[in-house]
């Protein structure tokens, strides 16, 4: 049975969003649209957040192919300089259940206890301006196709360094944003660019959407 989210404070972090939508039966499914119904802070940075978490499901293959589209999604959009991030219904409409984000939570709570104390807004500019916004959203679609491609043991690489990305959205952190863009961007010219494989594989997935 599908749940809503409970709605979150304004900058809930990314720990106690999770500890939020672990509360109830195990069985319930949380939708990606009840989520984004109950998210605070930075949107596109939670939603960044809840995209990235089945890239660490020890599922070879699937986790890439569900965590991928949906971080270049929100690199689109964030190119596009959308205000709100959205989703097509198929996907909204899906969503881990209770009981899997209650362990995963479990697992990551210490690192993302002790991220939450480094991370802290600062270089504003670094995530306001529409040159740094483009810079990220152009980095996230580039990453999500890399992230989609059938890379071995790779998914927990990508996953960290997209975790980057969402906690300095969440948490407004310019320095770590910049961090951030510096890793993507070694990640894409080592795993990418080499070989043409980034690009065979967009031209694909774009041949499929049209």
């Amino acid at each position: 049975m599908a749940d809503s989210a409970r709605p979150a404070p304004p900058q809930a972090s990314a720990r106690a969003l999770l500890a939020m939508l672990s509360v109830g039966p195990p069985d319930d499914v949380v939708t990606l649209r009840s989520m984004m119904e109950g998210l605070g802070g930075s949107l596109f940075g939670m939603l960044l957040f809840i995209a990235t978490l089945p890239a660490f499901l020890p599922i070879p293959g699937v986790a890439g192919a569900l965590s991928g589209p949906l971080v270049s999604l929100i690199g689109l959009q964030l190119l596009v300089f959308m205000r709100q991030p959205w989703l097509p219904r198929l996907v909204a409409e899906r969503g881990p259940r209770r009981g899997t984000l209650a362990r995963f939570g479990q697992r990551i709570a210490p690192w993302l206890a002790r991220l939450e104390r480094v991370v802290r807004p600062r270089m504003p500019a670094l995530i306001d301006h529409p040159a740094a916004r483009l810079l990220t959203g152009l980095l996230l679609v580039l990453l999500g196709l890399l992230l989609a491609l059938p890379i071995p043991f790779t998914n927990y690489v990508f996953g960290l360094l997209l975790l980057g990305y969402a906690f300095a959205l969440i948490e407004r952190d310019g320095a770590l944003m910049l961090l951030a863009w510096v890793a993507g961007a070694a990640a894409i010219a080592s795993f990418g660019i080499t070989g043409g494989a980034l690009a065979a594989f967009a031209a694909d997935w774009i041949a499929r959407l049209t």
